[in-house]
């Protein structure tokens, strides 16, 4: 069976090479790591998201799914108050009440193929298997994403797509590829990737972090065949590039946010 020598030649070479390192890292942040965020990001093996963020030992928890979904609270219950037991509000809870971080991140990507297979059941139900875990993750959590793509492909003319939150500091506008330059599927995943920023603000246990403003969220997007990142940008309403000459501009941002 191919693929787990490539696994364990790779161990090896943690152990020569960049193990001691890490270890001095772990002993310094063992007994009180300090992460600022949580980063929730899709699962495909393309995506690393400590190489994408420089980040090292400790500075931020990772989850990772299939399509970077967050369930909404609505999920559960007749009006939403059953107790989620899924990972990602687990994952929530654990990052903000518990490890006091300062943001939630969710960060989509191109050529996403949960995302492929999500428009992919839209257009042709008959594909969906009922069997398939995956096929109904996606067909629930990616619902709402559907329906905003399908407003925004009936009339480009129509506006920006809205998100929309009971904390009205976290309902926004979108205007998704304003120069009609990513395919359909990469449209769909920058909506995705957006929506789950109204799910995360819809849980309960985040409520008072959220209007206390102690925990802000962000979306980011990879182009997985740039090597680029972009980042939503509230106030000009779309992904913008993150590059040296912006990023003071997108930081100051954040921090008029939380002002």
């Amino acid at each position: 069976m191919p693929g787990l020598q490539k696994i364990l030649n790779g161990v090896i070479r943690f152990r020569q090479t960049v193990r001691k390192d890490l270890v001095k890292q772990f002993e310094q942040v063992r007994d009180n790591p300090h992460p600022t965020a949580v980063f929730f990001t899709c699962m495909d093996s393309r995506m690393l998201p400590a190489r994408i963020t420089s980040s090292q030992v400790g500075d931020m928890f990772v989850v990772r799914n299939s399509g970077n979904m967050i369930p909404h609270a609505n999920n559960y219950g007749p009006s939403g108050y059953e107790v989620s037991v899924t990972t990602e509000p687990a994952a929530l809870e654990l990052a903000v009440k518990r490890g006091k971080i300062n943001h939630v991140i969710v960060c989509g990507h191109s050529d996403c193929k949960a995302i492929n297979t999500l428009y992919n059941l839209h257009k042709c139900p008959k594909s969906f298997d009922p069997e398939s875990p995956m096929d109904h993750w996606l067909r629930r959590h990616g619902f709402n994403s559907i329906k905003k793509l399908e407003k925004r492909l009936a009339d480009k003319k129509a506006g920006p797509i809205e998100f929309v939150s009971d904390n009205p500091l976290f309902s926004f506008q979108a205007i998704i590829d304003p120069e009609d330059k990513l395919n359909v599927e990469d449209k769909l995943s920058q909506i995705n990737t957006l929506q789950q920023l109204e799910n995360v603000a819809s849980h309960g246990f985040l409520k008072e972090f959220l209007e206390s403003q102690t925990v802000d969220l962000h979306a980011m997007w990879f182009d997985i065949y740039t090597g680029e990142m972009h980042m939503f940008s509230k106030p000009n309403n779309r992904f913008v590039l993150i590059e040296e000459s912006n990023v003071e501009e997108l930081i100051d941002e954040v921090e008029k946010h939380q002002t």
